[in-house]
C-alpha cells in the first residue's frame, strides 16, 4: 500500500520535471512573469540559429568550389545574405502562452569576403589549398529596437564581425566531372541587443555569436554559366543577456544569462554569370529545423522548422 504513493510521486515528477527544465533561466518565477522571461529566453534559442546563417550563408565563396590555383591567385567579393524573420513583440506581458507578432521583414546582411590561393595542389587539384577571411556587416539601424551593445566591435553603428578559415581542393573542374572541395570557417559576431527595457518594453535580449562552418561543395562551370552546389553542418554558440520587467509590479527584474548551444544542417544552391575574372551569383539555401523544446509559442513563428535563405555575390579575381 505504501508503494501506491510513491509511485504516484515518481510518476508526477516524471511528467513535471520535463517542464520545468524547458526554460530553468525562469524557475524563480511564477505565472505571468516566468511567462515572459520564458519567451525572452526562448525567443534567444529561436533566432540565434537565424542569425548564425545570416552571416554564415552557404558557400564560403559563393560561386564556386573551385580552388584559386595557388600563389598569386586571390579574389574578393562583394555580397549581402538575407533571412526572413517574424519578431515578437515586445510589449508582450505573459498573460497568454502565445507571444504576439510583431514585425515581419527580411533582414540583410552585407559581406566583404576574400579568398587567397597558397598552393595549387596536385594532380587533378588534389589537396589544393586557399585561406578564406571575411568582414559581415549588421545594420542594426534597418530593425527598430535592434543595437549593437556600446562595448561591441562595431563601424557606426554597424555590428563588425570577422571570419577565417580554409578551403582544401579535392577534384578540378575538368571534363565530365566538376570541381569538388571542403571548407571550414570560424565566425564571430558582437553582441546586438533586440528590445529596451528601460525605454518601457517589457524584455530585451542581447546575444552574441561564434559560428563553425563545415561545407562540402561540388560546381561546374559551363561557358559563362557558373553552378554549384553544396551541404553544410553549423554549429553556433554564444552568450545571452535577458531583461524583463514584472508585468504586475513592472519592476525590472535581475539580468537573466543564457547560454546557447546549438547545430544546423543545411544545403545549398548557386547560379551565377561569370565575364572573365568578374563573376555575378545568386544563392538559395534551406536551414534544416530542430526542436529545441522550447515552452513558448510564437505567432507566425514555427521554432521546429527550417528557414530559407538567400544571397547574392559579386567576386572578381585577381
Amino acid at each position: 500500500m505504501r508503494a501506491a504513493p510513491l509511485v504516484s510521486g515518481l510518476f508526477l515528477a516524471a511528467i513535471i520535471s520535463p517542464l520545468v527544465a524547458q526554460t530553468p533561466e525562469c524557475s524563480t518565477y511564477s505565472g505571468d512573469a516566468q511567462r515572459v522571461c520564458a519567451a525572452a529566453v526562448d525567443g534567444t534559442r529561436a533566432f540565434h540559429p537565424l542569425v548564425g546563417v545570416l552571416v554564415s550563408g552557404g558557400n564560403p565563396l559563393i560561386g564556386s568550389a573551385s580552388s584559386l590555383g595557388g600563389l598569386g591567385h586571390a579574389s574578393l567579393t562583394l555580397r549581402a545574405n538575407a533571412v526572413q524573420v517574424v519578431l515578437p513583440d515586445l510589449a508582450y506581458t505573459g498573460s497568454s502562452s502565445t507571444v504576439p507578432a510583431g514585425d515581419k521583414l527580411w533582414v540583410p546582411a552585407p559581406l566583404v569576403e576574400g579568398g587567397l590561393g597558397i598552393y595549387g595542389g596536385v594532380g587533378n587539384g588534389l589537396l589544393a589549398v586557399d585561406l578564406l577571411g571575411s568582414a559581415q556587416l549588421l545594420p542594426t539601424d534597418q530593425i527598430n529596437n535592434l543595437v549593437v551593445d556600446s562595448g561591441a566591435r562595431q563601424i557606426g553603428g554597424i555590428a563588425l564581425g570577422l571570419g577565417y578559415g580554409a578551403r582544401i581542393g579535392l577534384v578540378k573542374d575538368r571534363g565530365p566531372l566538376p570541381a569538388l572541395s571542403v571548407s571550414v570557417m570560424r565566425r564571430d559576431i558582437p553582441r546586438i541587443t533586440y528590445g529596451d527595457v528601460p525605454g518601457g518594453d517589457r524584455y530585451s535580449y542581447g546575444v552574441d555569436l561564434h559560428a563553425t562552418n563545415l561545407r562540402l561543395i561540388a560546381s561546374k562551370q559551363l561557358l559563362f554559366l557558373d553552378m554549384a552546389a553544396g551541404l553544410g553542418w553549423d554549429k553556433y554558440t554564444g552568450d545571452a543577456v535577458i531583461r524583463f520587467r514584472d508585468p504586475i509590479t513592472n519592476a525590472p527584474q535581475p539580468d537573466v544569462p543564457v547560454k546557447l548551444n546549438s547545430s544546423r544542417v543545411l544545403g545549398f544552391l548557386n547560379a551565377g554569370m561569370s565575364l572573365s575574372v568578374v563573376r555575378l551569383t545568386g544563392e538559395v539555401g534551406y536551414q534544416g529545423g530542430k526542436d529545441q523544446k522550447l515552452s513558448s509559442d510564437f505567432q507566425g513563428f514555427d521554432t521546429t522548422k527550417g528557414k530559407f535563405f538567400a544571397g547574392l555575390g559579386l567576386r572578381v579575381g585577381f
